[in-house]
């Protein structure tokens, strides 16, 4: 059982049908024991009444019948009980029952019986007062300040307190601006009456001011004579709550405490004697009663507050302290002391749930018993740890045997099965493209259910622009080890090829349970791949092209015709060493397999169409390699990464979006425009006296047909943005899959380096592809990518994303991300990962060689940097460099060759003394090949390349000033201070160097 729940003392059904409501319960002594314990006295808007003194039940046992005191079926329905001394000529306790129509007293009394059957209890009528008015609550106290007797007060439906001193009538008094009742509370140490009014404020009214006021016996009476003559009914003061009260508290426990408690549909008051706020609570849940008490802390005042939501809350002013889990919700809550438990909270629902409950745990009696000291016996002790032991390694032995076995079995299973032929009939919206007609594939979902499951619902989403014959279908309920089949069609709905053939399936479903019959909610998901023959058909093979990409094997040429069997009706080569393919919306790709070497070239005049051809002959080549039995095989990419051409679909779908943003403004612009001139024609057309309109209807219909203009302009750029944006999905897919292939990266880090450039399905106005990738990029720039683990970032980065004012900074993340995978970076996300550490380069990469001793850099060096960063140049300039790089400090390559100097700072020298070596040869050779006069075409390159770098570095400086102090180094090498680090990094190298080689010597 939870802490948090309501313990159950007691606990009792009142009758069926019955209804209850927050003046139906009230506590005390009414049989006037004199033992000064409580008794329940509950009425109902059936006429009952009963009278209970609860007696703990043991446990699994109902409540004894003895509990029940009395019960007795008025005539009228009984609005609110209370018990108290309204009999003139006794000061015992009485029963006051109000009735719409009528004010009765009783007196409860029991009789011992001579037999086992008990005490007998009698409800007797002392007198009751005929209302001719219909009553709707009542309060009491000593009025006027009598302390001996209780006086009663009673409101009516149409405002009117009628007071009652015991048998006798008093006086009636109309309230003022009355219009629906509310409730009504006496206050003994003030003599004022409480009440809310319709008007949603707290108003007070002494005793005396009642008592002298003009009496009516109607209310328009009362108006009359309060404008005509006598004293005029006004409030002693006023409060303005704002909201409709719940119910009112005077608490009576403390002489000294003077607080009165409003409960609002919302909030909790506290105010003081005078109408001021001692304090407020803002309650987030709606009230259904409350009940303000004693506390132990002196200057404070529990209350008890039940919601709707069957839950108990205590407060100490506005500190809550407790909640408890009622078994139903309260409308009405009192305080009792029983002869076996004081203090019981007594709940009352209105169904008639009567409970007696306490709060927090059930008291412990159990005490430790004493242990008699006695000596251990250690060789007892040793003896039963052994055989523990044994059991222990029995147990692990057949540990399968011993453990429940899992169940495996799901719920509900969902297969796909995509047809192996196009459909005869198509079922594409599109008929033909371009004079190519769009066939249509069928894929047949298989739902097989293990157990009876409720409501299901299929859902299939694929990427666009292809579409399906029905997205979503709503299935029949499924019975054990039924089975149904869906099918449909899949077809191309657009005039550009998608960046996925993949699609998904979601089934949902309920699965009932016993305590949940309505079934939890599950999702069943599988996913299938459409064939390529869907989007293309095969063509003639073309011998150039402007994109070329080459992969390349671990072993011998295939024939492409036994690799792609449905793509063989239009080549013409008979030995299966070319293959076009041709896309219905226009593009052609070709594949050309080497004849004598293990290569194959993918070459297109569209970058990004290359992506479903290249993904396809890689998965064709693995699964035929796996079906000979070929374990070894691998694809390889040998480079360049072609950058450049990416970061062309990149910028062409930046510059959509910002020509989105540009078209969202002249909207905003010709559309305010367009309102101004409506407002200024009706001004004009709502004039009495004519007046001439000025070319306004002129002005008006051209900014019509402009914010028109405009809108098909948008339409038509948020369309080519959306195929925009699939077309740098393809490119972004063919950029993974090269680097995946250049560095052999595992499914881990190829799903890590996904996830970085591909965060977004789509674009969105607030956030957009760029920003994404740009935070991606550099977080793992700062992480597991990181120069060192001293340079890696503590924390991530939370500033908002917002869209750049241009790529450069995208494309130069991306460029250095690929650089540090190059150099042997490791893509995790692992902490301890995070330092770069070189790896074995694929077939057909050399290891990037990088100088320790000097600023001089071996050739390869310099081409591998060059293959990132500029793909189209030439390998002259990096030959002529080499031997004026020490002297010339404006050259771009010194940056490079300073970044590798300090990252390459702790190698060993021996292997840098090899390579060094190595390098000196490898010019030797070169440079009988040099043409005769390479200075001039350096100097001229130098120099090219030295204004180049002077604009990137001024864009850069602008856009990055947050970049580590060794990038920008590497940007702006013409600052003296940082010209002085570098030389300074370099002379410390050569101090490490030096070191060893005096070791060696010595040695």
């Amino acid at each position: 059982m939870s802490l948090f729940k309501a313990r159950d003392w007691w606990a009792a059904v009142l009758g069926e049908g019955e209804e209850f409501d927050q003046g139906c319960l009230c506590v005390g002594d009414v049989d006037n024991s004199g033992s000064g314990h409580d008794k329940i006295v509950v009425g109902s808007y059936m006429g009952m009444l009963r009278v209970f003194s609860p007696h703990p039940a043991k446990p699994g046992e109902p409540s004894p019948a003895h509990s029940q005191l009395l019960e007795v079926q008025l005539r009228d329905p009984v609005i609110q009980v209370e018990v108290g001394k309204f009999v003139s000529c006794s000061d015992l306790l009485h029963l006051a029952v109000l009735h719409p129509r009528k004010l009765s007293v009783y007196s409860v009394s029991g009789t011992a019986g001579n037999v086992e059957h008990g005490v007998q209890y009698q409800l007797k009528r002392v007198y009751e007062h005929n209302l001719q008015r219909t009553a709707c609550n009542m309060t009491y106290g000593t009025f006027g300040g009598v302390t001996d007797h209780h006086s009663l007060c009673i409101q009516s439906m149409d405002g009117m307190l009628m007071f009652f001193e015991q048998e006798s009538y008093s006086f009636g008094r109309f309230l003022p601006g009355f219009l629906l009742p509310g409730p009504l509370c006496y206050c003994s140490r003030t003599d004022t009456f409480l009440t809310v009014s319709s008007a949603r404020q707290v108003e007070s009214y002494k005793y005396e001011t009642l008592a002298v006021a003009t009496d009516a016996e109607t209310r328009q009476d009362a108006e009359q004579h309060s404008k005509a003559a006598g004293k005029r009914l006004t409030a002693d003061w006023t409060l303005v709550l704002g909201e409709q009260a719940l119910d009112l508290s005077v608490p009576s426990f403390s002489p000294s405490s003077s607080s009165i408690f409003v409960c609002g549909e919302r909030n909790l008051y506290c105010l003081k004697d005078n109408g001021h706020i001692r304090f407020m609570k803002k309650l987030e849940y709606n009230p259904s009663c409350f009940l303000p008490y004693s506390s132990v802390s002196e200057g404070t005042t529990n209350t008890l507050v039940g919601n709707h939501n069957n839950m108990l809350l205590v407060y100490q002013d506005v500190t809550l302290k407790w909640a408890a889990q009622l078994s139903c919700s309260p409308v009405a809550v009192r305080l009792a002391n029983f002869p076996d438990l004081k203090g019981v909270v007594v709940t009352l629902s209105n169904e008639g749930h009567l409970q007696c409950s306490y709060m927090g745990t059930d008291p412990s009696f159990f005490s430790t018993p004493k242990v008699d000291a006695r000596e251990q016996d250690y060789s007892q002790i040793d003896s039963e740890m052994k055989s523990l032991q044994r059991v222990i390694r029995q147990a692990t032995r057949t540990q399968a045997d011993i453990l429940p076995v899992a169940e495996t079995d799901e719920d509900l299973t969902v297969t796909a099965t995509v047809s192996t032929n196009m459909d005869s009939t198509s079922q594409a919206l599109i008929p033909d493209i371009d004079g190519l007609p769009v066939p249509s594939v069928t894929v047949k979902i298989k739902v097989k259910s293990r157990c009876a499951l409720q409501g299901p619902k299929l859902t299939v989403c694929v990427q666009p622009p292809l579409a399906v014959t029905q997205d979503q279908l709503v299935l029949e309920p499924l019975g054990v080890g039924s089975t149904t089949v869906v099918a449909f069609s899949a077809f191309l709905n657009g005039q550009y090829p998608p960046a996925d053939l993949t699609g998904d399936v979601a089934v949902s479903y309920s699965s009932p349970t016993e305590l949940n019959p309505a079934g939890i909610p599950r999702v069943a998901q599988c996913k299938f791949s459409l064939p390529l023959r869907l989007v293309c058909c095969p063509s003639a093979p073309s011998k150039n092209a402007k994109y070329k990409i080459t992969v390349d094997t671990n072993k011998p040429p295939v024939n492409l015709s036994e690799v792609f069997p449905d793509f063989l009706e239009k080549s013409e080569d008979k030995e299966g060493n070319a293959l076009a393919f041709h896309f219905l919306s226009g593009p052609r790709v070709t594949v050309l397999a080497s004849k004598t070497s293990q290569r194959y070239r993918i070459q297109s005049e569209s970058f990004e169409d290359i992506w479903l051809v290249a993904k396809e002959l890689v998965q064709r080549f693995d699964r035929h390699f796996a079906k000979q039995g070929v374990k070894d095989f691998r694809n390889s990419f040998a480079g360049p990464i072609p950058l450049a051409e990416y970061f062309e679909t990149v910028d062409h779908h930046f510059e959509l979006r910002v020509s989105a943003e540009k078209y969202q403004d002249l909207l905003s612009e010709r559309a305010v425009q367009f309102r101004a001139i409506q407002r200024r024609l009706l001004t004009r057309f709502k004039d009495k006296t004519p007046a001439p309109l000025q070319n306004l209807d002129t002005l008006m219909e051209g900014t019509y047909r402009q914010v028109i203009a405009l809108a098909d302009a948008a339409e038509e750029n948020r369309a080519c943005l959306n195929q925009a944006f699939v077309s740098l999905r393809s490119a972004t897919h063919l950029l993974i899959l090269l680097v995946s292939l250049w560095q052999g990266l595992n499914t881990e880090q190829n799903a890590i380096l996904e996830a970085t450039l591909l965060p977004l399905l789509q674009d969105t106005p607030q956030l957009g592809w760029e920003e994404s990738v740009d935070a991606a990029v550099s977080h793992l720039l700062r992480t597991c990518l990181s120069r060192s683990p001293k340079d890696q970032a503590l924390s991530l980065s939370t500033s908002q994303l917002s869209m750049p004012k241009d790529t450069v900074r995208l494309k130069k993340h991306i460029t250095l991300l690929c650089d540090r995978l190059g150099k042997g970076g490791r893509l995790s996300l692992a902490s301890e990962a995070n330092v770069p550490m070189p790896v074995m380069m694929p077939g057909g990469c050399e290891p990037i060689v990088e100088a320790v001793a000097d600023l001089e850099e071996p050739p390869l060096q310099q081409e591998s940097a060059a293959k990132f960063i500029k793909k189209k140049q030439p390998s002259k300039k990096v030959k002529t460099k080499t031997d004026k790089e020490s002297k010339d400090k404006k050259g771009s390559s010194e940056g490079a060759v300073k970044e590798t100097v300090e990252e390459t700072a702790e190698e060993p020298v021996k292997e840098v003394k090899k390579e060094k070596k190595e390098s000196s040869k490898e010019k030797k050779k070169e440079s009988t090949k040099e043409p005769k006069d390479p200075g001039k075409e350096s100097k001229k390159e130098s120099s090219k390349e030295s204004k180049e770098k002077k604009e990137s570095s001024k864009e850069s400086g602008k856009e990055s000033n947050k970049e580590s102090s060794k990038e920008t180094s590497k940007e702006s090498l013409k600052e003296p201070g940082k010209e002085k680090v570098s030389r300074k990094s370099s002379v410390k190298v050569k101090e490490k160097k030096k070191e060893p080689d005096a070791a060696a010597g010595e040695g």
